[in-house]
């Protein structure tokens, strides 16, 4: 009893967290998986979330909500949000500009590395495979304001969100371009990717570039309903 009656006496010395009804304090309920400030540090399955394009943040927020990606801690907390709630989050992780970890230490063989590099750079016509470049940009840093960047992400992530896609439990705005792009790669092309990107450092500039400054591909660039502006086709 006395024990119990001292602690209850030190709560009242000890204050409780000042409230600023801000956009910051109520993030931290995104901050808890997705790192401080929405910066994913680590060999984790969260991804960062800072400085990603406001519109792919917006549709990946409406598909947890609506079912098209299915994560019950997602679902839970964004089940009762409204579309300008979802935007104003998206908004404020969007503008957050901070800077990215080192990556993660290579651990690849060169035959792997060389089949890594070849789909992320040329992707394979005869499967009428897209290059990731092809959608993701040449800097692999994503394009505005709906497709996102490919470095500074942990490889369990990557590997975990590919397999989601080839599995058909991660859906997109149809036409399901990632889907399609997902269900062409073997297991082991998958994993040699994610742990290619995951190893790769970023560029001095790491923001999503314009739609305009996509370089012309090799490979066709297979319509897209969450990017509307890559309008498909090859350039």
């Amino acid at each position: 009893m006395w024990l119990g009656a001292w602690l209850m006496a030190l709560v009242p010395m000890a204050g409780a967290a000042p409230f600023e009804d801000s956009m910051a304090q109520r993030m931290l309920a995104c901050t808890g998986c997705h790192g401080k400030d929405g910066r994913a540090v680590g060999a984790v399955y969260f991804p960062r979330i800072a400085g990603k394009p406001t519109g792919y943040l917006y549709n990946q927020l409406r598909n947890f909500r609506d079912g098209r990606r299915s994560y019950a801690l997602m679902s839970g907390l964004l089940a009762t949000l409204s579309d300008e709630y979802l935007q104003e989050i998206a908004r404020y992780f969007s503008a957050l500009d901070l800077p990215y970890p080192a990556p993660a230490l290579p651990n690849l063989s060169p035959q792997v590395a060389s089949v890594a590099l070849a789909l992320v750079e040329q992707g394979d016509p005869q499967r009428k495979l897209a290059a990731c470049t092809t959608c993701h940009g040449a800097a692999l840093t994503g394009v505005l304001p709906h497709v996102p960047g490919l470095l500074g992400l942990p490889r369990d992530y990557i590997n975990a969100q590919l397999g989601a896609w080839k599995t058909g439990q991660r859906h997109a705005a149809g036409p399901d371009c990632m889907a399609l792009v997902a269900r062409a790669l073997t297991i082991d092309e998958v994993s040699a990717v994610s742990a290619w990107l995951s190893s790769q450092p970023l560029p001095a500039d790491t923001r999503a570039i314009a739609a305009s400054r996509l370089q012309r591909s090799d490979t066709e660039r297979p319509a897209c309903g969450s990017a509307p502006e890559l309008e498909g086709g090859s350039r």
